[in-house]
């Protein structure tokens, strides 16, 4: 896979666990920045995760000079993120010329569903 430099995700404090062809798994040790006024994860922390993690599976099937960017992604937050990490893992279910369909799964530090997702990642030739 390309060796990309993420500096938003790492921002945020996550990390690329595991990247293999059409698969990746992103890793958050969830700190007291992430959570809402309730005391779970934030949204716009499990969307981050879910549109990065998708985003990294994409590139896994990509030559040397192409890139992807976010075409759509849609998100099912099933349960409050509460605990010490988040673990997002994303396959390619189906990849194209131009775009890869992806399905996207969160789970807590004891394997809870949290939230599913599916994406559309565009595949780009910089010119």
């Amino acid at each position: 896979m390309h060796d990309i430099k993420f500096p938003f995700l790492e921002h945020v404090g996550a990390r690329l666990a595991e990247a293999s062809e059409g698969y990746a798994r992103v890793e958050l040790a969830v700190q007291e920045y992430h959570l809402q006024h309730l005391g779970f994860v934030h949204g716009g922390v499990i969307s981050t995760l879910l549109d990065n993690t998708g985003w990294y599976a994409a590139m896994t099937l990509l030559n040397e000079g192409q890139t992807s960017v976010t075409m759509q992604i849609n998100i099912d937050y099933l349960k409050p993120a509460m605990g010490s990490q988040l673990v997002c893992e994303a396959r390619v279910v189906k990849p194209g010329r131009s775009k890869a369909f992806v399905e996207i799964r969160m789970t807590d530090a004891a394997q809870k569903l949290i939230a599913f997702a599916t994406g559309n990642y565009a595949v780009i030739t910089p010119e």
